[in-house]
């Protein structure tokens, strides 16, 4: 099998049959040969049945349903964990990437490069609530990690399927998997592709994305500067914090002695000191989650799935 077309979706019942149509249309223009994997997210619509019927009539449409909503990093890992292909390309459910680009990005995997990423050129959405959260985000990813990625959310991308399937996912780490790749070594490319405005439903996007971009930029900061001496690399921080924290005990119980009419200072000394524990444990959990990952990528069944071939 050369291609196969991962594409989640979560409730985007109007979606499915014009995007199997455009998507059919662009690959009988191609000679791949390839597989459409179709992930209900745990929809509460008609998105399943709609995508299901659809796979009654083709053989090369394979629906995964997952048992409740987890987010699109994990739909797509369910479809990366079903998928046969030598290649992998992924699109958005929404109608807003056009399959027809699936083409040129193809032919950039035979030049060579390992990824190759679509940027919107004019992209079609809210300027509040999408294009702003978008350029902080890009601006995030490209200032902590030193990546040149233009477009780090936009969804249609094209991947040896070798270089994707050896890496964990948690979290919204779908967008930056092209980072994570790149800072392992990996090549990519990007051009430009189209953008269409939504035709159905609302999006599942706003604001909140930055927040959880800039968590995810932490973690994969702190795990790639600490790759090769993590216990150095935290107990550098461990010794900072526990000076900050000496200084400030004592200074807290300075303050207490001589105004005992203000002893909650004591207590922010203290409040101070368990969140960076419990800040750098956290770390440490994510460092162990991310080591057991990557040994049972291959061989663990992570989520409850339903695959479905007509």
């Amino acid at each position: 099998m050369d291609l196969s077309i991962v594409i989640p979706f979560y409730n985007e019942e109007d979606s499915i049959k014009p995007l199997y149509d455009a998507v059919s249309k662009t690959m009988s223009g191609l000679s791949y040969s390839y597989e459409l994997i179709l992930v209900d997210d745990g929809s509460k619509d008609k998105t399943f049945s709609n995508a299901n019927e659809l796979a009654k009539k083709d053989s090369r449409l394979k629906v995964v349903k997952l048992k409740k909503n987890y987010g699109q990093t994990t739909g797509l890992h369910a479809g990366f964990q079903n998928a046969i292909g030598k290649y992998i390309v992924t699109m958005d459910g929404d109608l807003q990437n056009d399959p027809a680009d699936i083409g040129n990005m193809m032919s950039k995997l035979g030049e060579g490069n390992d990824i190759c990423l679509g940027w919107r050129l004019n992209r079609q959405d809210s300027k509040f609530s999408r294009l702003l959260p978008s350029k902080i985000a890009n601006w995030l990813v490209r200032t902590v990690t030193g990546i040149p990625v233009k477009d780090n959310g936009c969804a249609i991308r094209s991947y040896k399927a070798d270089t994707i399937n050896k890496f964990p996912m948690y979290s919204e780490m779908h967008r930056l998997l092209p980072v994570i790749n790149a800072l392992t070594g990996a090549s990519f490319t990007q051009i430009p592709v189209k953008h269409h405005a939504r035709q159905f439903g609302s999006s599942k996007y706003g604001l909140s994305r930055i927040y959880k971009v800039i968590l995810d930029l932490i973690a994969l900061k702190t795990v790639f500067s600490s790759f090769n001496k993590p216990l150095f690399g935290f107990g550098n921080t461990a010794i900072i914090s526990g000076i900050l924290f000496l200084f400030s005990t004592f200074m807290a119980f300075t303050t207490w002695y001589f105004n005992p009419g203000y002893p909650l200072v004591v207590l922010l000394g203290s409040s101070a000191l368990f969140g960076i524990l419990t800040f750098t444990l956290g770390f440490l959990g994510i460092i162990c989650h991310l080591i057991y990952k990557s040994g049972n990528l291959k061989i663990e069944k992570m989520y409850k799935l339903k695959a479905r071939r007509a």
